[in-house]
């Protein structure tokens, strides 16, 4: 993870305003990933490793920072071959028909130390909602080739059948294969792109 924000290059008497500008994520040192229990007892975690996004950060009023993030997700991989390809098929991603889930912001809020709360609609398949991602600020730095860099944190739970993701199968011993409820994780670092704002 990137500096804490005591390490960093942006000042303690605004900590933001520095961070003005737009971001790339970088796919290398960045993760999107999702935990699901699995036949009552266990979790299944799984990350999609081809994906782009944007943000646009607004220092000195954060509510209008911006951020679009588009995952491919046939590249879904939770460590089994067998469970990738059912989970990419017809009975939940479908991903020959629909190759993105995309991401896009409608709001932020500045809850404090170091945390935001991110709004904004996701599309899985053809179903776009509403959802709310609660974000940790990680810091920024300068890297080893001179880019500015910044770093989050994030987190949110859904209901996986609010997107038509309904498949299951029932237990002998009671209840169902895989939950309904899905932890969606993040962990974000994004490159700037223009330099301006920091300079």
């Amino acid at each position: 993870m990137l500096t804490n924000r005591n390490q960093s290059t942006v000042p303690s008497t605004d900590p933001y305003e520095a961070l003005t500008g737009s971001y790339t994520i970088d796919p290398v040192h960045s993760m999107i990933g999702f935990s699901v229990r699995h036949a009552m007892i266990s979790n299944v975690r799984g990350k999609f490793d081809s994906f782009e996004g944007l943000l646009k950060l607004d220092g000195s009023q954060p509510s209008r920072s911006e951020a679009y993030v588009s995952v491919q997700t046939e590249s879904l991989d939770t460590g089994i071959r067998e469970r990738d390809t059912h989970l990419t098929g017809p009975d939940f991603f479908n991903s020959s028909m629909f190759p993105l889930m995309t991401f896009r912001s409608t709001g932020i809020v500045d809850a404090g130390s170091d945390e935001f709360r991110l709004s904004g609609n996701l599309k899985i398949k053809d179903v776009e909602l509403p959802i709310t991602i609660d974000l940790e600020f990680g810091g920024a730095s300068r890297d080893a080739y001179g880019h500015h860099r910044v770093g989050f944190e994030g987190t949110a739970t859904l209901q996986r059948s609010d997107w038509g993701l309904t498949w299951n199968t029932a237990l002998e011993t009671g209840g169902v294969l895989v939950s309904d409820k899905v932890k969606l994780i993040l962990d974000i670092s994004a490159v700037q792109t223009d330099q301006t704002a920091t300079a």
